[in-house]
């Protein structure tokens, strides 16, 4: 008996991640340095931290409620009106999740009907298309460029909505170029939004993570939008949380009451040492002007500009990126593919990056290198990729 033929042909036909295959392969070779994972190499701070030892001194084990702890929720209804003038009632508008990822898959699963069609901008995070196939729907990819700043513009996505297009995607900052949309960019997009009445599911993950002018702008700020916006967010890149799997989706209360449903089904709620960790991180964040969310950003943001100076000195062509933690050098002068490239840097310089079709099929002739590692590790590893494209380069 085959047991491959158990399992659902949607499963079967799916690729695993493209970002883990080379990190499990690194894991096991010396002297290798990553730059393919999005992982802060800072440690959660201490504060929150003694937070979650202490709520297991307190002998804080339980279930939360479903919703997440209330204290929580309110703090995350603080933070979105004191940083983004966002109003969401945490009684019914705010739901902790684990994760952001469970946000995304609760949000798919809770608004996608068989054949509905999501429109996701490519190239973008690999978890959006698998999680609409699994709901059952058709993920459709909405091509965006460099030249635009990896931007999604109104003119590629009116083209690509159909009668079965349900909902828009919108991965700001972007993982993996580092592509932001500014306020103006949104409100060029909001009409269009508007006109075929699309539910946006805006992940803002790298919301903090912004080196632009200002601040990033969610498009739930604009006139209209909160109504149809779910805004997914969590701690995990911005107070390097990644581990304790605590994220937050936010909107209108009969959406939320929905992903509400599936949740407590599967999930019951996030891990309350996670819960009290977050708690403490917000509330210390905010009294204490985001000092460590600033901290953060300030060495990102140095190790962002050696990383973007070092692939266009090369010879790589690479936007700057103003969000997140990635560069998406352009690799087409090596001559090689983009899994043929990161596959030859890694047997042959130990340094690994990301192929940029793992996130969308206009990821072909760029890679994903993550600027989150320490410096000293980003300056030998672009000494090293210097060294393989010489040897390469056409």
């Amino acid at each position: 008996m085959s047991m491959e033929s158990k399992v659902t042909e949607r499963v079967r036909n799916m690729p695993p991640s493209g970002i883990r295959k080379f990190f499990d392969i690194v894991q096991e070779m010396e002297d290798a340095i990553s730059l393919g994972v999005g992982e802060p190499d800072f440690v959660t701070p201490w504060g929150m931290r003694e937070a979650a030892i202490y709520a297991l001194e307190q002998g804080k084990t339980q279930y939360t409620s479903n919703w997440g702890d209330f204290r929580l929720r309110e703090a995350i209804a603080r933070y979105m009106r004191t940083r983004f003038s966002l109003n969401y009632d945490p009684h019914q508008q705010i739901l902790v999740t684990v994760g952001g990822s469970e946000g995304i898959d609760l949000a798919m699963r809770a608004f996608i009907s068989p054949g509905d069609e999501v429109l996701i901008p490519d190239p973008s995070y690999v978890s959006y298309a698998p999680g609409v196939t699994l709901a059952m729907g058709t993920p459709i990819a909405v091509r965006t460029y460099a030249e635009h700043g990896f931007s999604l513009q109104p003119e590629d996505l009116e083209a690509a909505i159909t009668e079965r297009s349900r909902i828009l995607v919108l991965p700001y900052p972007n993982n993996p170029t580092g592509g932001i949309m500014r306020r103006e960019d949104l409100e060029r997009i909001a009409p269009v939004i508007m006109r075929h009445d699309l539910l946006v599911i805006s992940d803002e993950i790298y919301a903090e993570l912004y080196y632009g002018e200002g601040r990033h702008v969610s498009i739930a700020e604009l006139p209209g939008m909160q109504e149809r916006t779910i805004l997914l967010s969590g701690m995990s890149k911005c107070m390097a949380m990644t581990g304790w799997r605590v994220g937050y989706a936010c909107g209108p209360k009969e959406l939320i009451a929905a992903m509400l449903k599936i949740h407590q089904y599967v999930i019951m709620c996030a891990p309350i040492m996670g819960q009290m960790a977050a708690l403490e991180g917000l509330v210390s964040e905010m009294d204490n002007g985001f000092r460590e969310i600033s901290r953060m950003r300030r060495a990102y943001n140095r190790r962002r500009r050696i990383m973007h100076h070092g692939f266009n000195s090369m010879g790589l062509p690479c936007f700057e990126p103003l969000g997140a933690f990635y560069c998406f050098p352009c690799i087409q002068s090596t001559g090689m593919s983009s899994e043929e490239f990161c596959q030859h840097l890694l047997r042959e310089e130990k340094v690994a990056v990301v192929p940029g079709t793992a996130f969308g099929e206009s990821g072909e002739g760029y890679v994903r290198a993550s600027y989150a590692a320490s410096q000293e590790k980003i300056t030998e590893a672009l000494q090293r990729i210097a060294r393989f494209v010489e040897k390469h380069i056409q």
